[in-house]
């Protein structure tokens, strides 16, 4: 299924982000597909949000590419936070233990996903930004149809073109 969102702030995308959060399972992997600036470590705050960890923790690396990042809620699952911006590729990857994270028993958030696309997960969640001025974004989201997802859109719906 396919999903389009107008986000016109930086709320709007951490609502969003949010409600996908809310219906994350273990063993789901999220890739962000997008420029620099178009919202994907803001969309990995809200997600993060929704799990229960405080925003501030969730940043762009500066050398640290794959975070791990645990709840105060007890019986979270953990979350996997990569950002490939500075990885040349997949083979630049696989020796940081990132596979571990792509099929591991947490939620995985992957920036820059495009730079891995063979190791992904096929039945990841892909969510594609796309700048369209200043403040607005485009929020592409492809997912397997599933109740989960159904839900997710229609709590959203209010965030997508014509809703």
């Amino acid at each position: 299924m396919q999903i389009d969102f107008l986000s016109s702030s930086v709320d709007d995308t951490l609502e969003i982000a949010r409600e996908l959060g809310a219906v994350l399972l273990r063993g789901d992997v999220v890739a962000l597909i997008g420029d620099l600036g178009a919202g994907k470590t803001v969309f990995c705050k809200g997600v993060g949000e929704a799990l229960g960890i405080p925003p501030d923790r969730i940043v762009s690396p500066s050398f640290t590419i794959l975070t791990e990042h645990g709840s105060e809620r007890p019986g979270s699952l953990p979350l996997y936070h990569a950002d490939l911006y500075r990885l040349s590729g997949e083979r630049e990857a696989e020796g940081i233990g990132l596979e571990e994270a792509l099929y591991g028993d947490g939620i995985c958030l992957v920036e820059w996903a495009e730079k891995i696309a063979s190791m992904l997960p096929k039945c990841c969640i892909n969510v594609k930004f796309s700048i369209l001025d200043e403040s607005g974004r485009t929020l592409i989201v492809n997912a397997e149809d599933s109740p989960r997802m159904s839900g997710f859109a229609a709590r959203c719906k209010r965030y997508t073109r014509g809703g």
